[in-house]
């Protein structure tokens, strides 16, 4: 169900309540019995999200039917279990404990991690980040890619004699760009072979290079039609990312606090010496 749709439902359970309407089990129906007992609507959610991800790219009535499929056999097979006591076998109840555990775990990142992070910490975040990141400086270039270097010194003369560069390229660049006018666009460093680099940012704006420049490719006569600092790239660009920060140290804090109450105890020297290096480890990974 989209986004829309929900919140669409859920609008219309809340106004069925407010004149009486509306009763708590519609909230969540019954869509099956197995042996008598009822599964509910919210189980089958919950079925839905633990399908193999090949099964989640079928039609959604398909991963229904499976999901359903899936609760049935857990719960006949569950019943059968019952009757043999394997509930009360010790190393059932070990499982049961740490999926509980787990799922707890689960539930209070969810409440204190994820649906706790506001708006104003990602832009928070996002600002530390943006201005901890280096200026860096890109240009705006053109280039004509020649196979000799006697080509390339006869464009570079024919551009001393004004002619135009975007015209020279269209007629006489090997470069797939040609039609462009040899347009590459911005670009910072680090972005193209070393030779040609070079040659660019060495250049002033509205400059060409008086000079073939050679690289793997060939000869290239290249343009630098702009310089300007690099922007940064905007919340709505990298928010996904910054949320992940945040939602990391929001993490990290409440482990802090909770090892503050509960002391840790590993007997095994091995792997204590093992889980104190992963966690130093981490420690200075998240401090870079």
């Amino acid at each position: 169900m989209s986004k829309l749709k929900t919140l669409a439902a859920a609008a219309l359970v809340a106004a069925m309540a407010a004149h009486g309407g509306a009763r708590a089990e519609d909230a969540d129906p019954v869509i099956a019995k197995v042996g008598g007992e009822e599964v509910h609507q919210s189980e089958l959610n919950l079925a839905l999200g633990g399908l193999d991800p090949q099964l989640q790219q079928m039609p959604e009535e398909q991963k229904r039917a499976a999901a359903l499929s899936a609760i049935i056999d857990v719960k006949l097979l569950s019943k059968t279990a019952e009757k043999e006591g394997l509930q009360d076998d010790a190393t059932f109840k070990q499982r049961v404990a740490y999926l509980t555990a787990r799922e707890l775990h689960n539930a209070y990142f969810k409440k204190h991690v994820v649906d706790a992070i506001t708006k104003e910490e990602v832009k928070a975040r996002y600002d530390k980040e943006i201005a901890a990141i280096p200026a860096q400086e890109e240009v705006k270039a053109r280039h004509i890619l020649v196979k000799t270097e006697d080509e390339a010194k006869e464009i570079i003369k024919e551009l001393d004699a004004g002619k135009s560069f975007v015209e020279l390229a269209k007629a006489k660049s090997s470069d797939p760009n040609k039609d462009d006018g040899g347009d590459l666009g911005y670009f910072t460093k680090g972005r193209m072979v070393p030779e040609f680099e070079t040659a660019a940012f060495a250049l002033e704006k509205g400059a060409y290079t008086k000079t073939p420049v050679k690289t793997q490719f060939g000869f290239h006569v290249i343009l630098i039609e702009d310089k300007r600092p690099q922007a940064p790239p905007t919340l709505e660009q990298v928010e996904p990312q910054v949320r992940q920060l945040v939602m990391r140290d929001k993490y990290v804090e409440l482990l802090a606090a909770a090892k503050k109450d509960a002391s840790v105890e590993i007997s095994d020297p091995a792997l204590k010496k093992a889980y104190d290096e992963a966690n130093k480890a981490q420690g200075t990974q998240e401090a870079k």
